[in-house]
């Protein structure tokens, strides 16, 4: 059984959507599968939406937005499939993608997360799917904008992998949140989230503990997923969630990276995060489409 995983807060319209193509696809597939969608609190139709139109799902309502951490680990607990997919509940998802994450990872027991090509709405690459370690030459490279200057150098490019064939199937440091599979005999070695992150960072976190227990992550883009990015409830608190995205930044290096580097190399990242904050809370102000992040293709 595959258990798919969605927190929603206030997005009756892209939920809908989501839930939609995966039992479209899960079945079309014949696929062993479960719905879990844990609700944070959500006040427009999303509660009717769940309980009139899809009674198959799994439904676990919380009083408040108690985060996307909690709420997928409300949902990881309460899961029985043998494979756990994370899903946003603003993607849609492509004919065979569930069929072509469940085939590789059977025949890869290596393998602790696999993740899919995860698509802009234009149709491009959203580059967040596959991920190298973000060390500080690869985040300095990120943030100076060499990565982009030179999106094919292995030096420049090593956190968005942007050397690799998109088309190509590889290992990775680290997939995206919005769509990735993850193998409960990884979830049952790592635990749950780190629920310290509240909005950003639990992905790259969860990849980077699930290789230190020896697990393999890949990404496979054989499975496509469509991710809006920036839609459903991120809409409601830009500058709440574009503060905690660049906290959540902050606590993965403190919690990962810093014992093996040096202060000199550290606090300079430390202090392009909060830069780079910076920059974001000014742009949102100004900008009639707030969304934290940034705004994907």
């Amino acid at each position: 059984m595959i258990s798919f995983l969605i927190p929603v807060y206030n997005e009756e319209t892209l939920l809908e959507n989501t839930v939609s193509t995966v039992s479209e696809y899960a079945e079309r597939c014949g696929l062993d599968y479960e719905i879990i969608v844990v609700d944070n609190g959500s006040t427009d139709g999303t509660i009717e939406l769940v309980r009139d139109s899809y009674p198959q799902v799994r439904y676990i309502r919380n009083e408040g937005n108690a985060g996307f951490q909690k709420a997928t680990n409300q949902g990881l607990r309460a899961a029985e499939g043998r494979y756990l997919m994370w899903l946003n509940n603003d993607t849609v998802v492509k004919p065979g993608a569930f069929a072509a994450l469940v085939t590789f990872a059977d025949a890869h027991p290596e393998s602790g997360i696999v993740g899919p090509k995860v698509l802009n709405r234009d149709g491009s690459l959203q580059k967040q799917c596959r991920r190298g370690d973000p060390t500080p030459w690869s985040v300095l490279s990120y943030f100076s904008g060499l990565s982009r200057l030179f999106p094919r150098s292995k030096f420049f490019s090593g956190y968005l992998v942007g050397w690799a064939n998109e088309d190509e199937t590889i290992e990775v440091d680290a997939c995206s949140g919005a769509a990735m599979m993850l193998r409960r005999e990884a979830m049952d070695a790592v635990g749950p989230i780190d629920e310290t992150f509240f909005y950003g960072g639990e992905d790259l976190d969860y990849c980077y503990q699930v290789r230190q227990h020896g697990y393999t992550n890949y990404y496979h883009p054989a499975a496509q997923i469509l991710h809006y990015g920036g839609q459903g409830g991120a809409r409601n608190r830009p500058y709440k969630l574009t503060y905690e995205f660049h906290r959540s930044m902050v606590l993965y290096f403190r919690k990962n990276l810093t014992g093996r580097y040096p202060f000199y190399l550290v606090w300079p990242i430390y202090a392009g995060i909060w830069a780079h904050f910076a920059f974001a809370f000014a742009r949102n102000l100004v900008r009639k489409d707030k969304i934290p992040g940034g705004k994907k293709p």
